[in-house]
């Protein structure tokens, strides 16, 4: 089963990234309900099912039944299973805002939800029956829901999501300036496949052919996506959530592991920062982990940084910091 999108080398000039709090809360929602195939993500599980217990003993009913047929729009995540395009509006910045994509969400015109909707037909419920029958009102309802869920769920951890996203949209777009879209589009994932006039991707429901016609493909960075894709190309802007690199750092502990005989030779506060920075931070995030103010943190970052064992860069107003392949060499070698 594979997803063959129409797409050309002059698509490749419409290809462009977006980041988006609903594609990690519909991924995330499948990571709850499927546990069994994520397991880098069993310490947020472990977390966020007793809190969700409690927020769904505590809602009034018509927010309850919502929660109920947002799991069912979701599914369950297994291999083709479809999920309504409703759920996912193509991004259209890298610093999403969920209040402006719920409004979008809510917003969907009636005759696209029914259209959507009918394509659940093999997993068909009331709930489904009353959401096609009366789009807007469980729209709001769903929406409701969603941000519910988020705050509960996503919110908490939300920096760090974001922090990893950021830094592969950093990655990626350094590697399609550095070696072409061919390069960017065929590293993507193991399923991705660009042959320079078809985009395929297998192990995706295959609702038929379509071609880009304009709207351009968007590359959605997802924490909560991996290990697989996720596919939409049936409205104007193709998306493609793809994994972020170093999604099993993302539950660390918040401790940073020790930096061993490291310490001695570039000392203690600056080794403790290179192990802290496994995964992007902020200059004021790495100096809380490694507990050094913040002016410390940055003079240590700047000495890393000029020794070529720290990256910076900016995405939006954060500037992030990771450690470079020279400074996980050291790590490695000096346990």
């Amino acid at each position: 089963m594979s997803r063959t999108i129409g797409f050309t080398a002059q698509d490749a000039a419409r290809v462009r990234f977006g980041r988006s709090c609903l594609w990690e809360t519909v991924a995330s929602i499948r990571v709850l309900r499927n546990p069994a195939g994520h397991g880098v993500h069993r310490p947020w599980i472990r977390r966020v099912r007793p809190e969700l217990d409690r927020l769904l003993a505590r809602v009034p009913e018509p927010v309850g039944a919502a929660f109920a047929l947002l799991g069912e729009l979701v599914g369950s995540g297994a291999q083709g299973h479809y999920m309504p395009d409703l759920l996912t509006p193509p991004p259209t910045s890298l610093e999403p805002a969920l209040a402006a994509e719920l409004e979008r969400l809510a917003g969907t015109p009636p005759e696209v939800v029914r259209a959507q909707l009918t394509y659940l037909r093999d997993r068909w419920s009331p709930r489904l029956q009353a959401m096609a029958d009366d789009p807007g009102t469980w729209l709001a309802r769903v929406a409701e829901a969603v941000a519910a869920y988020w705050e509960v769920a996503l919110a908490p951890s939300w920096s760090r999501v974001s922090a990893l996203a950021d830094a592969e949209v950093f990655h990626r777009s350094r590697q399609q300036a550095a070696e072409g879209t061919s390069s960017l589009l065929n590293d993507l994932h193991e399923r991705v496949v660009w042959d320079g006039r078809q985009l395929t991707v297998s192990g995706t429901r295959c609702l038929g052919a379509h071609d880009l016609e304009g709207g351009g493909l968007c590359l959605v960075p997802s924490v909560f996506v991996w290990p697989t894709v996720l596919v939409i190309a049936d409205e104007q802007t193709a998306q493609l959530a793809f994994p972020c690199r170093g999604v099993g750092t993302l539950w660390a502990d918040q401790d940073p592991p020790a930096a061993g005989a490291l310490e001695e030779v570039i000392g203690r506060s600056k080794a403790r920062l290179l192990a802290a920075l496994q995964a992007p931070l902020s200059t004021t995030e790495a100096a809380a982990r490694v507990e050094l103010s913040v002016s410390t943190a940055s003079e240590h970052l700047t000495a890393l940084r000029a020794a070529g064992l720290v990256r910076t860069h900016r995405t939006g107003r954060r500037t992030l910091h990771v450690r470079t392949a020279a400074a996980d060499t050291l790590i490695a070698a000096n346990p």
